[in-house]
């Protein structure tokens, strides 16, 4: 009996003394292992709750998001209308191009997109460019070229601001790119204005009420109205139209390779697709021995 508890005692503190020393330096080592994943999973959630607090509250501003519109060239295998973006060009080059430049667009970015190369060049060459200089040291005026971007209404910020009351025109090459909704927004604000605003609010001098416009009230007054442009293929120039075809035009200036790129991606998506079911034959092929062999085990 009193071997048994011998044995007994000495069992026990064997099994007090490993649930002590393991134990504690596992659970160590693990709070070490642990504390650089909680610093991570700490920052990402400050980072986080930052941009919650940072993103701006539309419905508190009293702004309107702009309605979704469903364009024609939306859509993995739709294109852009091209004589939708030649309609707007009319209306730029009418109506816009008097306030807003598009310095990142040159004429030889028209040639097979909405006219022909010798259209392009006549519209390139109906503009006066300062170039030089010569042989003698002097600047001189030529007609715009092919290679020419689109001149600019205004020669500096400065000029533009005091011909605009100090308001700012923007640059429209990339303006469907850098707004939130994109042609949508475009589109909003070139329909969204009104003669007077709702009851309560009140517009400074100077500024015009729009719906969709941050802040509702933008300097720039109302441009479009009916008959403002005709159109050389006779499409009715409604402000709607208007708006849609200056849009869709403004779409392809900000992504010129729009209809490319989705041209190559139906290529390599059939590409992919034919390769995909080659290496699926193949794979059958080389593997349908072994997948449907049979083990026959032998009794002795």
């Amino acid at each position: 009996m009193f071997a048994f508890r011998g044995r007994q005692a000495q069992f026990l503190r064997t099994c007090r003394s490993l649930c002590k020393t393991p134990l504690s330096t596992s659970s160590a080592e693990t709070r070490h292992a642990s504390l650089p994943w909680i610093a991570v999973g700490a920052m990402a959630a400050g980072g986080l709750g930052t941009g919650m607090l940072l993103q701006p509250n539309v419905e508190a501003s009293g702004d309107v998001a702009p309605p979704s519109f469903s364009w024609s060239h939306n859509g993995m295998f739709n294109s852009l209308d091209h004589a939708s973006v030649r309609r707007g060009y009319q209306v730029y080059k009418q109506v816009c191009q008097a306030c807003h430049s598009m310095q990142y667009i040159a004429f030889r970015n028209l040639v097979g997109v909405t006219h022909t190369e010798d259209e392009a060049r006549g519209l390139a060459e109906e503009i006066q460019v300062v170039d030089g200089p010569d042989d003698e040291g002097n600047m001189y005026e030529r007609p715009g070229k092919l290679s020419d971007y689109f001149p600019n209404p205004y020669a500096n910020e400065e000029a533009a601001r005091a011909a605009n009351n100090g308001a700012y025109p923007p640059d429209l090459s990339y303006i469907v790119s850098a707004r939130k909704g994109g042609e949508d927004y475009v589109f909003s604000i070139l329909t969204g204005y009104r003669e007077d605003p709702p009851a309560g609010i009140e517009i400074r001098e100077g500024l015009n009420f729009n719906d969709y416009f941050p802040g509702q009230a933008i300097a720039m007054a109302q441009q479009l109205y009916p008959g403002v442009v005709e159109y050389e293929d006779g499409t009715p120039a409604t402000v709607s139209q208007m708006a849609k075809d200056v849009s869709t035009f403004l779409r392809w200036a900000s992504e010129p390779e729009l209809d490319d790129r989705k041209r190559m991606g139906i290529k390599a998506l059939t590409i992919v697709s034919a390769l995909a079911l080659i290496c699926l034959y193949y794979k059958r092929h080389k593997w349908a021995v072994l997948k449907t062999r049979k083990l026959v085990y032998k009794s002795s």
